[in-house]
């Protein structure tokens, strides 16, 4: 749960009383249960974006849906098999063709039943929540940062 700045966008912890971002004032603010989460298609004859509810993305399996970065805001990745790679090389599973991004960057692994991110030594790191992190295991909705994008992990 978080206090969603009203001028912009950065979700802050419940007890801020202004925002770590841009110092906006928070009071009156109300602390979002959930943050919105949208993610859309590519029609394969017209190109268009056809929007989806996340639900379908995650109905086999979970997900990472792009919140911002390289214009690709929507875009989702459906996690199949034990392990995915993300990184900018272009066999990468999650491909993030940026220079903030490492050709093996990280790696989402399933351990027993839970789901991981594990740094491969980037040079700019991983964040899960904001903390730099080697490994951690995640949760629904924990938002990672590589390079310059930021991806949530759906579970459900």
């Amino acid at each position: 749960m978080a206090l969603q700045c009203p001028e912009c966008g950065f979700a802050n912890a419940e007890s801020a009383n202004f925002c770590q971002s841009c110092g906006a004032s928070l009071a009156g603010v109300e602390v979002s249960q959930e943050p919105a989460t949208a993610t859309y298609r590519i029609d394969d004859e017209t190109g268009e974006l056809i929007p989806v509810d996340p639900a379908e993305v995650t109905a086999l399996g979970p997900a990472l849906i792009v919140r911002a970065g390289g214009g690709r805001e929507g875009e989702s990745f459906a996690v199949t098999g034990e392990q995915m790679s993300i990184g900018r090389r272009p066999e990468s599973d999650v491909f993030l063709d940026d220079v903030t991004v490492s050709r093996d960057h990280a790696v989402l692994v399933k351990r027993g039943e839970q789901w991981h991110i594990d740094d491969c030594g980037s040079l700019n790191g991983t964040y899960v929540n904001r903390s730099r992190i080697d490994s951690l295991q995640l949760k629904e909705g924990d938002e990672l940062q590589i390079g310059k994008y930021k991806l949530t992990f759906h579970t459900r």
